[in-house]
């Protein structure tokens, strides 16, 4: 199959485009200038100039492919929403895979599904009427798929290594919000890849949680990140109020207590996560 992709060059897009090239799908990447085009041509893809707001080239690229992957992340949801109507009109009725993310669930009562209500912080906020509007083309002949990681980690850890990781390491200590009891959905960044080639079977207007079906407290997963970098058990409580003036809106994100299933990708996808210790792979390193 022929996929568009978009956010190639990040950190999930790199995973997402080596899943799909060992699926044997031929990808093409948005790219926006040199740096982005040697990554996702390093990674097996062919890059296509051109950023988010240049709604023309992602209208021609989708146009093009059999399927869109939608993995780069807007400033706005205008943005959001202007980039995915140019390439769902593009893909016609081919699949459009959209990226959400499960923080958009806010706390959850237990353990928690794709039919939990909507309680986001903040942050995200604006997701809700661009997911709204993404999903509303399978009344109309499209092929939409939603899919919400959870908080990634594994190889970068992104939004780990920079709130947490980094600052920790200057600090001394690796903190937590609160007394780190909350806990949070992690997913490895290889199985999310995995989930973005499956959804690309899924019916029209599936949404999809991917999260590893793991669910530890902040506070393990600041013991588990002080162990990668030599700080074992140097950990330290912040206040949420501490934690909001140093990390800004993401405070609230990460404060939220989150259990969350992936059992109806499992079920429809036959998607199952392969990494399942995360506080492991993130003690090493990995």
């Amino acid at each position: 199959m022929k996929v568009f992709l978009t956010g190639g060059s990040g950190y999930i897009g790199k995973a997402t485009i080596s899943a799909l090239v060992a699926h044997g799908h031929t990808v093409e990447a948005l790219a926006r200038g040199d740096r982005a085009a040697e990554a996702v041509s390093s990674f097996g893809a062919t890059p296509v100039r051109g950023g988010l707001g240049d709604l023309g080239v992602l209208n021609a690229a989708a146009a093009r492919a059999e399927a869109v992957v939608h993995l780069a992340q807007a400033e706005t949801g205008a943005e959001d929403l202007a980039a995915a109507t140019a390439m769902q009109d593009g893909i016609g009725t081919g699949t459009y895979v959209h990226t959400g993310g499960a923080w958009v669930y806010g706390d959850t009562d237990g353990i928690a599904d794709e039919t939990a209500p909507w309680n986001p912080p903040g942050l995200v906020a604006w997701r809700k009427p661009v997911e709204d509007a993404v999903l509303q083309r399978a009344q109309q002949g499209g092929r939409p798929v939603v899919v919400q990681p959870g908080l990634l980690y594994g190889g970068e850890n992104r939004l780990i290594d920079v709130f947490y990781t980094v600052p920790g390491k200057e600090a001394g200590f690796i903190p937590f919000i609160g007394d780190g009891s909350n806990r949070w959905a992690l997913v490895h960044v290889e199985d999310v890849a995995a989930l973005y080639v499956a959804a690309l079977k899924a019916r029209a207007g599936s949404v999809y949680v991917g999260v590893g079906g793991v669910n530890p407290t902040a506070r393990d997963v600041s013991l588990a990140v002080a162990a990668s970098v030599g700080l074992k058990g140097k950990v330290a409580s912040i206040t949420l109020e501490q934690a909001r003036r140093q990390m800004g809106p993401v405070a609230d994100a990460f404060a939220l207590d989150q259990q969350l299933t992936a059992a109806r990708a499992e079920t429809e996808l036959g998607w199952k996560p392969r990494f399942t210790d995360p506080l492991g792979v993130l003690s090493r390193g990995e």
